[in-house]
């Protein structure tokens, strides 16, 4: 059986302009980077907003295990699927991040016959949104330590510089780090540290920003740092705001690629939703309903993390609303929240699967409960599932009133997701009115413990005397309305990424409170989560090369 990147070098591409044609997008408006892959003009872009949107369709997954769900390929697989049945739909998709494609993953541009190519291009650097994103973050650093070496008239407390350096891989031994050795002329040292891209503010903001007078905006309203005042340090009052904006402008211009199947896909930005909120970028999403009947979207990790900062955040900042989702599966992976062991996963076990089974109902109960969205469950079948496994499936979520639809897509491309296409468009012409999980008026206290108690059913929310001060103090200093983004771990509910199932009665604890005034949220990171991440013993790097002229080894 070839392997994912076989089959994606075995495509026949169509030349962008071909794609591009097919949304009505003129040549003249497109920027190539080669023969397949093209920005949109952001004058074109603007030039849409009077058109009426399409209808947007949110994908998402049960919580991640080392089985694996599928949930970017199916996005792909469904988007064929809506073209192959006579509709209009492109997917809206996050950019790759160097990190998990030479650590764990190895690529993350859906796989089989349901992918986005050219694969190793969007893998790998891309049209080099990720490098703008972390040389505008670092501009920024180097301002900071430059103004304080110059003699520091903003009066910056070297002590409470906030602002890290960011670099797209993981790399654990740049978490902590002390900066400025070496002598007077290096300037004042002081501690300092590395988060990975994706967990970037300029990223974020970047993502949510909705044009590039907002994205200077934004990237002006960065807290850098605080003076021994005690005042907020911006990175307006450095400065540095119009030159990060020359650094990002046309980074900022939505990314035009093409499935396996040369149907269109929007791919832009790249937040983790463990770390941050975890969906592709606003600007690209509004193009991509002005452009399409649907708009097949993907939100990271589960529906505990992705879809509710996907909803939470993004669709509150920026008005989009879902008309309905799809939460991805699999029998292998459920019978793994089920305690099954992994070399028995193949093997029918009714058993585990059983148990596993309250994972995804803790899922569909948050979307379609919590959200009120209108859902369906998308089993990505595998040969070794069982009729009886399926079937199991099925009565569990007769039982929550939501249909399960077996996809075969990852074989057989569009066509093998067919039936659930015609499910989303039914769902689609019967919306809801999707709920918030908390109010803009809601105190921080009170939005992380709505998030607690309705998605994850912790009990108590836990945090140090110093950590509920810092809350407080961002309360009182008036970034109360500010939505929160949770970092937590993606494999549980819980903190604790070894709590598998659905667990109840668990504590979350915050370790550290983030204020993100340009993205205008509060992250609270919780748990042991990392925002720099390592490489795991066996990287996927080790099995990546170049033979013959051809990339290898990238799953």
């Amino acid at each position: 059986m070839p392997s994912d990147i076989e089959i994606a070098q075995a495509a026949k591409m169509q030349r962008i302009v071909k794609v591009a044609e097919k949304l009505g997008i003129p040549e003249e408006h497109l920027e190539p980077y080669g023969h397949y892959k093209a920005k949109v003009d952001l004058a074109y872009v603007d030039s849409l907003k009077d058109r009426p949107d399409g209808k947007l369709v949110l994908v998402t997954a049960i919580s991640p295990t080392p089985a694996g769900e599928g949930k970017t390929t199916t996005t792909v697989g469904m988007g064929d699927a809506l073209n192959h049945i006579g509709k209009k739909a492109i997917i809206a998709l996050r950019e790759p991040s160097l990190g998990p494609v030479f650590g764990m993953k190895g690529g993350a541009a859906g796989g089989g016959h349901a992918q986005v190519v050219p694969m190793e291009d969007i893998n790998l650097h891309f049209t080099g949104d990720f490098n703008a994103i972390q040389l505008a973050n670092n501009l920024l650093a180097a301002m900071i330590d430059n103004h304080i070496h110059q003699g520091n008239e903003l009066g910056i407390d070297v002590r409470r510089v906030t602002w890290k350096r960011v670099l797209d891989m993981n790399d654990r031994a740049l978490r902590d780090i002390t900066v400025a050795l070496g002598g007077v002329s290096n300037g004042y040292p002081r501690q300092d540290g590395f988060d990975i891209v994706v967990a970037s503010e300029v990223m974020a903001i970047f993502c949510l920003a909705t044009s590039l007078d907002d994205l200077k905006e934004r990237l002006g309203n960065i807290v850098v740092g605080h003076t021994t005042a005690r005042k907020p340090v911006t990175a307006r009052d450095l400065k540095a705001h119009g030159a990060m904006t020359v650094l990002l402008k046309d980074a900022f211009k939505p990314n035009l690629v093409q499935t396996l199947e040369n149907n269109p896909a929007f791919i832009h930005g790249g937040p983790f939703a463990n770390i941050a909120h975890g969906c592709n970028s606003v600007i690209a999403t509004k193009a991509a309903l002005k452009l399409a009947d649907y708009v097949v979207l993907e939100a990271g990790f589960g529906a505990d993390l992705g879809a509710e900062k996907f909803i939470d955040i993004k669709c509150r900042k920026s008005g989009l609303r879902p008309s309905a989702a799809v939460i991805v599966a699999t029998v292998r992976a459920l019978k793994h929240h089920g305690g099954c062991d992994a070399k028995s996963l193949t093997v029918e076990n009714l058993d585990a699967l059983g148990k596993g089974i309250v994972n995804l109902a803790r899922h569909v109960e948050n979307v379609s409960g919590v959200h009120n969205l209108p859902c369906v469950v998308s089993i990505n079948r595998f040969n070794t599932d069982t009729d009886a496994e399926i079937a199991l499936i099925r009565e569990h979520m007769d039982s929550l009133g939501v249909r399960v639809v077996l996809a075969t897509h990852w074989g057989e491309g569009g066509k093998g997701a067919a039936e659930l296409a015609r499910t989303v468009v039914e769902l689609c012409d019967n919306p809801s009115a999707v709920r918030f999980v908390y109010e803009d008026a809601d105190t921080l206290r009170e939005k992380i413990t709505k998030i607690a108690k309705s998605i994850y059913r912790a009990e108590s929310v836990t945090a140090d005397a110093k950590i509920w001060a810092q809350i407080q103090k961002l309360q009182d200093d008036g970034y109360g309305h500010y939505p929160v983004c949770v970092a937590k771990t993606q494999y549980s509910f819980s903190t604790n990424p070894k709590l598998l199932g659905a667990p109840e009665g668990h504590s979350l604890d915050i370790r550290e409170v983030r204020l993100a005034a340009g993205a205008e949220f509060i992250v609270m990171v919780c748990g042991d989560i990392m925002t720099m991440p390592g490489l795991p013993k066996i990287p996927s790097a080790e099995k990546i090369d170049l033979v013959d002229g051809k990339v290898v080894g990238l799953f």
